[in-house]
C-alpha cells in the first residue's frame, strides 16, 4: 500500500526511504514553508539543503523531516524507545516502558488507519471520475471528421 505523501509502506508497516514511489502522481510539495526551509538549509549548510530538496522533490513536507530523521535514527540505534536514565525503581521503569510501547502501538494504528482512509478516498475519487467520464461519453455524440 502506498500513501499519497510519497513514502511507500510495506507489509510490516514500515516506510521505505528510497526514491521509488508507487503513487500515480509525481507532485512535489512546494509550499512557502518548504521553500523557506530549503533556502535556509542551503544558506547555513549546503548538504542539509540537498537533503531538504530531496525530501520536497519526493512529495513530502519539510515539517515532517525532523520527525522522520528521529524515527530513522532510533531504528538504526536499536528499534524501540528505551529509557536512557532510570528512576532507580525497576518496577516503575518497566511500567513506563510498557506505556511508551503502548503509545507507539497507538501511533502505528493511527498511521495505518490514516493510510487506509487515504486509499479509500483515492478509490472513491477514481470511481466518481469514472462515472463522470461514462456520463460524458454517453451524452456526447460521436464526432465525424
Amino acid at each position: 500500500m502506498s500513501s499519497s505523501s510519497g513514502t511507500s509502506v510495506n507489509q510490516s508497516g514500515e516506510r521505505s526511504w528510497g526514491p521509488c514511489r508507487t503513487t500515480k502522481s509525481n507532485r512535489t510539495n512546494w509550499s512557502s514553508f518548504n521553500i523557506l526551509a530549503m533556502v535556509l538549509s542551503f544558506v547555513f549548510f549546503w548538504p542539509a539543503g540537498l537533503v531538504v530538496l530531496y525530501w520536497i522533490l519526493s512529495g513530502r513536507n519539510a515539517k515532517d523531516l525532523p520527525g522522520a530523521m528521529k524515527e530513522k535514527w532510533q531504528e538504526l540505534r536499536g528499534g524501540s524507545f528505551s529509557l536512557s536514565e532510570g528512576t532507580g525503581n525497576s518496577v516503575f521503569n518497566d511500567f513506563q516502558q510498557t506505556q511508551y510501547d503502548r503509545i507507539n502501538e497507538i501511533k502505528h494504528e493511527i498511521k495505518t488507519r490514516s493510510e487506509h482512509f487515504k486509499a479509500f478516498r483515492d478509490d472513491a475519487k477514481r470511481r466518481a471520475d469514472q462515472e463522470e467520464f461514462n456520463r460524458f461519453m454517453a451524452s456526447k455524440p460521436e464526432s465525424s471528421d
